[in-house]
């Protein structure tokens, strides 16, 4: 076994500019009509996206250059500091309310989304906590229950918030690495049959969640209300047919659409590129998380497969609760589709995210002939 520095995984670098570009564009022909009503500049949330993703950039140059060994260290402060702002965006006063919940820290229009964050933080700790377990894994009270009590105290915070979208994506990760780490089957069929029942006392506590589900049942009982939302996404992506209607013709972001460039801009996709260019897209995706995970294979140790293994899980969930919130698959949850939503706190953190996965992937391990 020889272990050689390799150059950048090209692909994951180049499917991921392609879905940065490709998200910058949509996000300015889905919001162009509402950033023209609001703000009289039909450019408005396109240049921030920009800026966002040359941040972003920034960030991830950085990280890819950066050895990921050293990030170990800083995991248990990292986690810290993101479970201290998950803490703070509560208290009243210092947290923004934007959409019904609570989960901004910032001044005037621009802010951070802790919760966003978190999710690395929590990624980052508990790949250092599981390269270790080693045969703790195989016990449900030294093994699983402890980075699975970390993450449910993230949920927790998080649903305070309230944001049960976010809280999905990092259970839903947390599995991945729970599995990845060696997890007894058993154990995870516990907790996805306590997590069922603590999902439906959820749903049960808040009468906006009950009113999701019933929508998600059957969003043409309220038409003009909770179903509202879905009714306009399965128009949009109706009318997109097997070609679209072209890039930039939109009808549903003539403000049928509520926020067409953040959690539904996968709907305006469909209706102007059709079910073609939405596939594409979804092919894109797959090739990402694809060549992330074969990262997580080669990696060089533990701590660096579990690491790729959380990021691209990560990537993978939130693709799919997005995909099916918009084709009403599953019940209405507040979640970006990663590198295409508009969210200069999505967006930072999902190429942060790819940053280390490629400084990973440069340190994979080969058998040479």
């Amino acid at each position: 076994m020889v272990r050689t520095r390799q150059k950048f995984d090209f692909v994951i670098v180049g499917v991921t500019l392609v879905l940065l570009v490709f998200g910058i564009v949509m996000v300015h022909s889905a919001s162009s009509v509402l950033s023209l009503h609001k703000f009289n500049d039909s450019f408005f949330y396109a240049k921030r996206q920009l800026l966002f993703g040359g941040l972003g950039l920034v960030l991830m140059f950085l990280m890819s250059n950066y050895d990921y060994h050293k990030l170990r260290q800083w995991a248990p402060k990292i986690a810290v500091i993101s479970f201290v702002f998950l803490a703070v965006v509560l208290i009243p006063g210092i947290g923004q309310n934007r959409g019904g919940s609570q989960a901004w820290l910032g001044i005037g229009s621009f802010g951070i989304q802790p919760s966003e964050f978190a999710k690395l933080g929590l990624i980052l700790f508990l790949a250092h906590y599981l390269a270790d377990a080693g045969d703790k894994m195989h016990s449900f009270w030294k093994g699983f229950v402890p980075p699975l009590g970390m993450a449910l105290l993230a949920v927790a915070l998080i649903m305070l918030e309230p944001d049960l979208g976010q809280s999905v994506v990092i259970m839903g990760t947390a599995v991945i690495l729970l599995f990845a780490a060696g997890a007894r089957y058993t154990h995870l069929g516990v907790l996805f049959g306590t997590g069922l029942v603590g999902f439906s006392v959820l749903v049960a506590t808040a009468s906006y969640r009950v009113a999701r589900i019933t929508a998600f049942l059957n969003p043409w009982k309220d038409p003009l209300k909770n179903g509202y939302q879905i009714i306009q996404s399965l128009y949009a992506l109706g009318s997109g047919g097997l070609l679209g209607l072209g890039l930039g013709q939109s009808r549903q972001k003539f403000l049928y659409l509520p926020e067409p460039q953040t959690d539904f801009i996968f709907s305006i996709i469909g209706e102007e590129l059709g079910l073609l260019g939405a596939a594409c897209l979804l092919l894109l995706f797959a090739v990402l998380v694809w060549r992330g995970f074969r990262a997580a294979l080669f990696a060089p140790d533990r701590f660096g497969s579990l690491l790729a293994s959380g990021i691209s899980g990560m990537i993978a969930v939130q693709v799919l609760i997005n995909i099916g919130v918009v084709t009403g698959s599953i019940p209405a949850t507040g979640i970006t589709l990663p590198f295409i939503s508009y969210g200069g706190s999505s967006l930072t953190l999902m190429l942060t995210g790819v940053g280390i996965l490629l400084n990973i992937s440069r340190q994979s391990s080969y058998v040479m002939s």
